[in-house]
């Protein structure tokens, strides 16, 4: 059984199809179509829905999600919102600002707009800027009105929302919209499931030994976290998964803690969750998490899942392997460490053995005089896969690389590093003359494919262009004195 609340009303199922998304139980059960379906692959925004949950200090968090890619069984102990939350007088400053701003035509992909606005609208300070309104925003895409509209009234919603006085803090709205003492009434330390009459289970385990027995149990089990990438296996290739293993619930495989000399991250943490205390030791990851997939995937997909996929365009992986970070496998056996590098045995092949699982992942800290750079080339800026991703760790003395690591993602079957590239820059003054020269053992290092996001000839081109980038930013950046480690994007 699962529970949770809806609109401020208790939920307790207790048999459903484990494979149905938020999306279809709300639109088919519950009957509340205002949540609509646009692409079924978390890249419209159409389906977005606002789901909270208690953060370390009791407080509920809430954030926006694709009800389209997350499974009815994610919702166990949380709090569920859909626009119908957001139904009757008054209005609440997101729609009035909306109506205001003439921000609706035909009204298909308002309600996600509405629903990603509120989240927006229910964590945001006085300073909010339009960086964070274009971040809310940028994974719901509108096909009527253009994006002016959309974006004036954000800015009025979150302004109003703050004057002196006001009596529309963001605080009171979804307090008022869930309308309920507390979250469904279940025990923290119990396995929540799933089954349907067609055999399918879905099992949510809190603890770490309840995961290892189930998996002794159902060695045959898929497991998942956000889900962001395995339910397209449900939504776009219409397979079934008869039998789940939710990992979002383990609290060992939850949060991220500096140990040593190296930031401990655990396999289930969220993203937005991640994505301040990494950036800031490396600030090369900022823009490259601001763009990997939109706001509502990041509030579920996790690193561990990123990583566990071996999608050879995943956009960390390659960033992983430049820094030398390492895994926590942990199975039937016991725990063991893997340098990330090592994971990948081929496409969509890990080193994975029947019953392990990815516990942590280890990053090291940055050294003095590493400077890491990130670069991601996409056909679109926000919430797309990458064509070429290229991630490089340099450690310089007096203008001599001393040591390298380059890393590439869709350039090969797996992440993998430029190998070549690496000794021809080694012991080398880091200048346009050793670049261009590296840049040549690039075909050497890769024979990447043609398919619909780039060419073999532009991998390589836009491959040896990156590494060419990264030495015009580093020059810039010794001429203006700045920090040593940065990013940008193509």
């Amino acid at each position: 059984m699962i529970e949770f609340v809806l609109n401020g009303r208790a939920e307790a199922i207790d048999q459903a199809d484990p494979n149905q998304s938020i999306l279809e139980w709300l639109r088919t059960k519950k009957r509340l179509t205002g949540t609509k379906e646009g692409c079924g692959s978390g890249d419209c925004g159409a389906c977005t829905v606002i789901t909270g949950a208690p953060d370390k200090n009791g407080q509920i968090r809430y954030e926006a999600i694709n009800s389209c890619i997350a499974l009815i069984g994610s919702l166990q102990g949380k709090h569920l919102l859909t626009i119908e939350a957001f139904r009757g007088q008054p209005a609440h400053p997101v729609q009035q600002s909306l109506m205001d701003c003439h921000g609706a035509q035909c009204g298909f992909c308002t309600p996600g707009i509405v629903m990603s606005l509120i989240a927006l609208h229910s964590e945001s300070a006085p300073d909010a800027d339009d960086h964070k309104l274009m971040e809310a925003l940028a994974g719901n895409l509108c096909r009527c009105t253009g994006y002016r509209p959309i974006l004036e009234a954000g800015r009025q919603a979150l302004v109003q929302s703050w004057q002196p006085g006001s009596e529309s803090h963001p605080a009171r709205y979804l307090a008022s919209a869930n309308n309920a003492d507390g979250l469904a009434t279940t025990d923290d330390t119990s396995i929540s499931s799933l089954e349907a009459l067609n055999g399918h289970h879905y099992y949510a385990p809190a603890t770490l030994p309840q995961l290892k027995r189930l998996l002794r149990a159902h060695p045959d089990a898929r497991l998942i976290a956000g889900g962001t990438d395995l339910v397209l296996e449900i939504t776009q290739q219409l397979k079934a998964l008869p039998r789940l293993i939710s990992l979002e619930r383990v609290r060992e495989l939850n949060g991220s803690q500096l140990e040593e000399n190296r930031l401990v991250i655990g396999a289930a943490t969220p993203y937005r969750q991640l994505h301040r205390q990494l950036s800031g030791l490396w600030p090369a990851f900022d823009h490259l998490l601001e763009r990997l997939g939109s706001l509502q995937v990041r509030n579920r997909g996790t690193l561990g899942g990123n990583i566990a996929n071996a999608s050879p365009i995943g956009d960390m992986p390659p960033a992983l392997i430049a820094l030398d970070a390492t895994l926590v496998l942990d199975g039937p056996e016991g725990a063991r460490e893997l340098p990330v590098e090592q994971f990948f045995k081929g496409y969509r092949q890990t080193d994975l053995k029947p019953g392990e699982f990815i516990y942590s992942i280890h990053i090291p800290l940055p050294e003095p005089g590493q400077r890491l750079f990130i670069y991601k080339v996409s056909k679109r800026l926000d919430d797309d896969i990458s064509a070429v991703l290229g991630a490089f760790r340099l450690t310089l003395k007096n203008g001599v690389v001393q040591d390298c690591r380059l890393a590439y993602g869709g350039m090969a079957a797996t992440p993998a590093r430029a190998r070549l590239t690496e000794a021809a820059l080694l012991g080398k003054p880091w200048s346009q003359r050793s670049v261009e020269h590296a840049i040549k053992a690039l075909g050497n290092d890769f024979s990447p494919l043609t398919d619909v996001r780039a060419s073999s000839t532009y991998r390589l081109q836009v491959a040896g262009n990156l590494l060419h980038r990264a030495l015009l930013e580093n020059s810039e950046l010794h001429h203006r004195d700045t920090p040593l480690m940065v990013t940008d994007y193509a």
